[in-house]
């Protein structure tokens, strides 16, 4: 077992399937007690990314180490070590909160089960829900079932696979407190999201697209490598102005955001230059913008499409 200062450390992770290659030479460091968010478009290979680091399955080519362990030889060990919950609920709908609770705790061995099982449905706050079958609960409440299961055996990283998709704006808010507390506690969370306003709660984020790692820092180290610079025009901002603005030269992006547009490029010389004609129209209110996470992944995934340079 090696000691290191990362919970995960990983150097060209690739994976094929049927020729086909699905994570193409990934390598990333996510340090103890960090809170690193996965994003990137479905089939970008962020599932079959994690499924490789906590040794659930094994990399074609490339390795690392995991919480010390080495992800190939050691995968039991990290399995131990590890809490993994997916985004489809998977424990037993027949079966009662505090019974799912205990199943899993038999699954994990664990020496003082029932304390463990008291301790998750108090910590969650299911101890007055404990005996509702599992099949009757909303999303929200079977998303904090499933996270009590993974956290029966105390484990060292979290992997959460999309937690939060399918449940209310609440359940999502009490879900990220929770989050944050265990990593508060020295608990490794890497979570992979769709949703911008969870990646800014995340520490770290990477950027996956069609199986390679674009992107990897804060989110104020990816805005700032994106050398984006952004106008939000609103007024008469409507369907055919995007279109119009999108066919300019030094105009990258042009993307709604409510009743307004975010008008974005890489040379902001360019872009002033592009938009100047339509700056002086009255109808139009146009303002510096700052450019957010949003916009940069819009960005980075026109790049790797290749519909940008």
């Amino acid at each position: 077992m090696q000691a290191a200062a990362n919970a995960i450390e990983a150097r060209g992770l690739t994976k094929r399937f049927d020729g086909r290659t699905v994570v193409d030479g990934v390598s990333l460091e996510v340090p103890r007690g960090a809170i690193f968010g996965f994003l990137g478009p479905n089939g970008s290979g962020k599932t079959t990314t994690i499924r490789m680091l906590c040794g659930l399955l094994r990399p074609d080519a490339g390795g690392g180490f995991c919480l010390g362990h080495d992800i190939i030889a050691a995968s039991d060990a990290i399995k131990r070590e590890v809490g993994y919950m997916t985004q489809r609920f998977s424990l037993y709908e027949d079966l009662t909160i505090r019974e799912n609770l205990d199943f899993m705790g038999r699954v994990y061995a664990l020496a003082d089960r029932r304390r463990a099982v008291h301790a998750a449905l108090e910590r969650l706050g299911l101890a007055e829900r404990a005996d509702e079958l599992a099949g009757t609960l909303s999303g929200g409440w079977k998303q904090r079932l499933a996270l009590a299961a993974c956290l029966l055996h105390k484990p060292k990283l979290l992997l959460l696979d999309e937690p939060t998709a399918g449940v209310d704006p609440q359940a999502r808010r009490d879900f990220w407190d929770e989050i944050h507390a265990l990593a508060a506690e020295g608990v490794t969370v890497l979570v992979s999201t769709h949703y911008m306003d969870e990646a800014e709660r995340c520490h770290l984020l990477a950027y996956i697209a069609y199986g390679k790692l674009l992107a990897r820092g804060t989110g104020d180290d990816l805005i700032e490598a994106s050398r984006l610079s952004t106008w939000e025009v609103s007024g008469a901002a409507d369907a055919a102005l995007a279109a119009r603005l999108r066919a300019l030269p030094g105009v990258d992006m042009v993307a709604p955001f409510g009743t307004a547009l975010h008008v974005s490029g890489c040379d902001a010389a360019q872009l002033d230059a592009a938009i100047a004609p339509f700056r002086g129209r009255p109808e139009l209110d146009w303002r510096r913008a700052a450019p957010g996470l949003e916009d940069v992944f819009i960005l980075l995934m026109q790049r790797a499409r290749g519909t940008l340079q």
